[in-house]
């Protein structure tokens, strides 16, 4: 019986990664926890870092194996094994590490304004630089301050403001209550993209109170979990884009009825149609053919790719 359950989803090709993000959980001021390990049929078994620990520490843990899902499929088989007794889901890339107060700050946090989600700010290298803090945050936006130490603070529509840019978001750096973790799931079909922003804004459209904590929650692993090695040479990213553009049309669905955020989402997906064509336009390039059928399937999908693909060909032509 714990106050949190931590799901952590592992799929790894690095020996001792798991193991830095255990030391970070085990070294958390609040011990109110279990934690589930879900392995995605990582090519590294999970279980070389987990001989190490203590009796105690391993009693504290179930791995669940499983067929490969990709990661939305991973996190959504630990929130179905979560304990009833559970108050709080916290989640858990294996390549990051918390800070020792995460869960403590977020304990306190969400019991005291009677919150449902929460997530303090995520810090990183320079590889994600595109990751920013609460405080940061709180300059651009119009905020109601909960309390200074640590600063907490809520936004009235933070729908719409993550809408404008997620880059204060991280899947480590969140909690949930039961109300959230009961109901809601990520699209696991969705593997490589987008997945967490689905996830992101259905629980911020269901929750009752949403806090974001400035202090630091986690460190953010540099790239070293596999679920993250895809750049824009890579034959996956094209498949990337597609599966973010699908999530963005959801979104829009989602927010149907206000004009302002159906911009902003069309103008994302703008985008990821015309990263994808470029990604083949470099396939061309080095004389590889392109994703023929995967892009048939998004212009299927989306008819709106064939004038992306037009504008891109006078753009070069013009040139």
């Amino acid at each position: 019986m714990a106050t949190f359950t931590i799901i952590i989803p592992f799929y790894q090709k690095e020996a001792g990664i798991l193991q830095r993000a255990l030391s970070s959980i085990s070294g958390q001021t609040f011990q109110d926890f279990d934690i589930i390990i879900v392995d995605d049929e990582s090519p590294l078994s999970p279980e070389g870092d987990l001989n190490s620990l203590t009796s105690d520490a391993r009693e504290r843990i179930t791995v669940i194996r499983q067929k490969n899902a990709g990661p939305g499929g991973a996190r959504n088989t630990g929130l179905d094994h979560v304990p009833l007794s559970t108050r709080f889901v916290a989640f858990l890339d294996s390549d990051d590490i918390w800070a020792p107060e995460h869960l403590q700050n977020a304990y306190d946090s969400l019991s005291r304004f009677d919150g449902d989600c929460y997530w303090a700010s995520i810090h990183g290298g320079d590889e994600f630089y595109y990751h920013f803090s609460i405080a940061e945050l709180a300059k651009s936006e119009n905020v109601a301050p909960l309390s200074q130490e640590p600063l907490l603070i809520e936004i009235p529509d933070i729908a719409s403001v993550m809408l404008k840019d997620w880059g204060f978001l991280h899947l480590s750096c969140m909690v949930i209550a039961r109300p959230l973790f009961e109901n809601i799931r990520f699209d696991a079909a969705l593997r490589l993209a987008a997945e967490d922003i689905l996830f992101f804004c259905d629980c911020m459209l269901a929750a009752r109170r949403v806090l974001l904590c400035d202090e630091r929650g986690a460190l953010r692993g540099e790239g070293m979990n596999i679920f993250h090695s895809i750049d824009n040479t890579s034959p996956q990213f094209a498949r990337q884009q597609f599966n973010t553009w699908i999530a963005l049309d959801t979104l829009e669905s989602r927010f149907s009825r206000r004009p302002n955020d159906v911009a902003s989402i069309r103008s994302y997906k703008n985008t990821a149609r015309k990263l994808a064509l470029w990604s083949q336009v470099k396939q061309l390039k080095q004389r590889k053919l392109p994703q023929l059928s995967l892009l048939a399937e998004w212009a299927w999908r989306d008819p709106a790719l064939l004038h992306s693909a037009v504008q891109l060909a006078v753009g070069k032509i013009s040139r």
